[in-house]
């Protein structure tokens, strides 16, 4: 004596989102009254149900339950041929237990999620865009992308030209979108696009029965051309029928029935910039006129008024006295006797002294300013030696009764010391740089920076981290040269 069960179909086919259903019968071949415990095991288990899950059998008889096969249409119901197993255990007798099996066959489907970012983009030739597809069948696609624009106005790159993704893989294309050419004037002008995305067609774009699978192609339409308004992901309708269109949802559909794909329509727009906008248009116009109006009325009265001034300060020049003559005779003669109130008249004591005159015009006379004609090229180097973590200063003096006028500074941070050098002339600061940004760094003036007499040029070093000389061992101080090249003159003392 045992317990037998049969399967009522050995095997099925089953639509993701359908349902079939099949029958098992069980009957009770012991002496006893048996309860069957009805378990689905294999991989259809977690779509599969028996109805009811337990029943009771006397001795000799038997019942029939309905097994309902449901698979999701999402990536977990993968399509293939999976086995079906429903453990019937007894509950008296549990080493009589039977499990019966069957063959599914679940058919594939295709369904493409998609999303073009940013949809629009600006530019002045070429916008970049990436497309995100995520497999939502339950079989593995290969993906392409298919842009296509009204006219000849742009031209399209997919990088990578296809991808392949497994059920419920996402990955990503990037799109380029370029026109053919510049906008050099006027307004943006606006590109639109649609990219279609759907698995890779066969040969020659063609289905299994040598019509073509995109029926009316991108917008989205069924094998027949009519609108897929009210269709599921595969292009058939959902509505309550199955894939051939005949019975109801869940019924068996055959195995031979070709998969439809509907493909994703992504709009975009490519926003086409001129290089030159209309408000640089018209400021270069205004530009322009303010060009024109200068030279046409503001030049010619600024050269007008200039002429006057300097016509009017040589005409003050010729004005201006004559200087008076010297004492002496009647039309310029000799100088007359010394009289007696006036003793160093005509005595030669009484001569006008060397300089104690009027300078003579042009003269540079006069405290602080250096003589013409003395100045001598002369340079100064200050050495500047500085521990770590510390801050050492160099200086170089101005001779006395001297002035230096600074032409070229030259600083040398030969180990690639890292701290802050500091060089001022008396009381002026002439810069402040970072020791680490430079090794040799010279200064040129055309003006000459002037340093009077018993003034310093300063070189203030603040060492952070000596660096390392060509030598290869980092050096134990800082070490900074700073050249100053230039001319000293002397200084005409006042009376």
């Amino acid at each position: 004596m045992t317990t037998s069960a049969e399967l009522g179909l050995p095997a099925l086919t089953v639509v993701p989102g359908g349902v079939a259903t099949t029958t098992l019968t069980v009957r009770n071949d012991l002496d006893i009254v048996e309860a069957y415990t009805l378990e689905v095991v294999g991989d259809c288990a977690a779509w599969t149900t028996v109805e009811p899950a337990r029943v009771s059998l006397f001795p000799g008889t038997s019942e029939t339950v309905t097994v309902r096969l449901a698979p999701p249409r999402s990536p977990a119901a993968r399509a293939g041929d999976f086995p079906l197993g429903i453990r019937v255990l007894p509950a008296e007798r549990p080493e009589l237990v039977t499990v019966p099996e069957a063959t599914v066959t679940v058919t594939p489907f295709h369904e493409l999620q998609a999303a073009l970012a940013p949809r629009r983009r600006r530019g002045w030739l070429r916008g970049r865009y990436r497309t995100s597809v995520r497999n939502l069948g339950n079989t593995p696609d290969t993906v392409a992308l298919t842009p296509g624009q009204d006219g000849e106005d742009l031209r399209f790159r997919v990088t990578p030209e296809r991808l392949s993704l497994q059920p419920g893989e996402s990955g990503e294309l990037r799109l380029q979108a370029r026109a053919r050419k510049l906008i050099w004037f006027g307004k943006p002008t606006s590109w639109p696009f649609e990219v279609t995305v759907g698995p890779e067609e066969p040969a020659a774009g063609k289905g299994p029965d040598g019509a073509g699978t995109g029926g009316q192609g991108t917008g989205g339409r069924g094998t027949d051309g009519r609108a897929a308004n009210g269709q599921g992901a595969d292009g058939n309708a959902t509505s309550g029928r199955d894939a051939a269109g005949n019975g109801p949802a869940g019924a068996v559909a055959p195995p031979d029935h070709p998969t439809v794909t509907q493909k994703p329509l992504l709009d975009g727009e490519f926003i086409q910039l001129p290089i030159l906008p209309k408000w640089l248009l018209a400021l270069l116009a205004a530009l322009i006129a303010l060009l024109l109006a200068w030279f046409a009325l503001v030049r010619p009265a600024v050269r007008s008024s200039a002429k006057q001034a300097a016509e009017k300060a040589v005409a003050q020049q010729s004005a201006a006295p004559a200087p008076a003559p010297s004492a002496g005779g009647p039309g310029g003669g000799a100088p007359t006797a010394p009289s007696a109130g006036n003793p160093s008249a005509g005595s030669p004591g009484g001569q006008a002294k060397p300089g104690g005159g009027q300078p003579a015009p042009g003269s540079r006379g006069g405290p602080g300013l250096a003589v013409p004609g003395t100045g001598l090229q002369s340079s100064a180097t200050i050495d500047v030696q500085t521990a770590n973590a510390a801050n050492a200063v160099g200086t170089y003096q101005v001779p006395h009764g001297k002035v230096f006028d600074i032409t070229d500074i030259v600083a040398a941070n030969f180990q690639g010391d890292q701290g802050l050098l500091t060089i001022t002339a008396g009381n002026q600061t002439i810069t402040t740089i970072a020791l680490e940004t430079f090794r040799n760094q010279d200064y040129h003036w055309v003006t000459p920076i002037q340093v009077p007499e018993d003034q310093t040029v300063t070189a203030n070093v603040t060492c952070e981290s000596p660096g390392t000389p060509a030598s290869g061992k980092q050096a134990s101080t800082c070490h900074e040269l700073l050249n100053l090249s230039g001319t000293l003159s002397d200084i005409r003392q006042g009376n």
